[in-house]
């Protein structure tokens, strides 16, 4: 059963030896969405949050994600990033976010768009939770769903 998973070998979890893997242009792009109350979509498209600017802020927390992510994820390589795209549409009742990231390397970069779309949308939730709490202090409307990888390219070098 081992030989199926890349980072499994004699039933013990490993990091993948990548070092015969050639050099190639990777690129991932991921999405995912938070759920959020009609009030608090008009005080993000306002502005009117005294954290600050809650697109600004997430996009920085998905920049650094990104280049974190061998930090957080056990078996991911550290691997150098070449570029970093976060966008986002806010949605009457949702704020949508894609991250795009490039590499130059021997392993993909899907992860790194994952965890960046996965910290931008949480910061999001950071910045506007006072926001989104109920009278008992829950969140009960407020959803962050559907994270996933929208596409990934290999180029060779």
């Amino acid at each position: 059963m081992d030989e199926i998973f890349t980072h499994i070998h004699e039933g013990r979890a490993r990091m993948v030896d990548i070092s015969d893997k050639s050099e190639s242009i990777r690129r991932a792009v991921a999405s995912g969405h938070i759920r959020l109350k009609s009030t608090t979509i008009e005080a993000i498209r306002s502005r009117t949050f005294e954290k600050g600017n809650v697109l600004a802020t997430a996009r920085i927390a998905a920049v650094q994600a990104v280049k974190r992510t061998w930090d957080t994820i056990p078996m991911c390589h550290q691997i150098p990033i070449t570029h970093v795209d976060v966008e986002f549409d806010v949605k009457d009742d949702r704020v949508d976010a894609v991250v795009e990231v490039r590499s130059v390397g021997k392993t993909g970069v899907e992860m790194e768009a994952l965890h960046g779309v996965s910290v931008a949308l949480l910061t999001v939730w950071d910045m506007v939770k006072s926001a989104e709490k109920d009278e008992t202090g829950n969140y009960p409307e407020t959803v962050i769903s559907d994270i996933r990888v929208d596409e990934k390219v290999k180029e060779r070098v």
